[in-house]
């Protein structure tokens, strides 16, 4: 046993949605969502690691405003989340069920800097 296990603290690893607003807005009203429209495309959440996120943001959502940041635990997710090739053919988060509330551990605003979005400072280290 690990000492933070012993200590009643459990690891977890961060996976993150970047929603604009709106999906942000219908999210916290309905309490669940199917993602935003190239999730209810592709019939799945698309997620992506602390990794992978900044490169997400610039790749998904260059130049715009409004956007909101948010953190779910990966393993609290259960077998709804899924690990597949995508991009750079790197495996990333997929949720097959839809999004909660309950999921979200947290969730701040992306603002933009520069052109490019301002990720929390640490973010990388602390999800990993």
């Amino acid at each position: 046993m690990t000492p933070p296990q012993r200590a009643g603290i459990r690891s977890f690893m961060l996976i993150f949605k970047i929603f604009r607003q709106d999906e942000w807005a219908q999210l916290r009203r309905e309490g669940r969502t199917k993602g935003a429209p190239i999730d209810l495309a592709d019939g799945y959440v698309h997620f992506s690691t602390a990794e992978q996120a900044e490169e997400t943001a610039a790749k998904h959502f260059a130049g715009q405003e409004g956007l909101m940041l948010l953190a779910v635990d990966a393993e609290a997710a259960g077998e709804a989340l899924k690990w597949e090739k995508s991009r750079n053919n790197d495996l990333f988060p997929h949720l097959y069920r839809d999004l909660t509330m309950e999921d979200v551990l947290w969730a701040q605003p992306l603002p933009l800097g520069d052109g490019k979005h301002l990720f929390p400072v640490g973010l990388k280290e602390a999800s990993q």
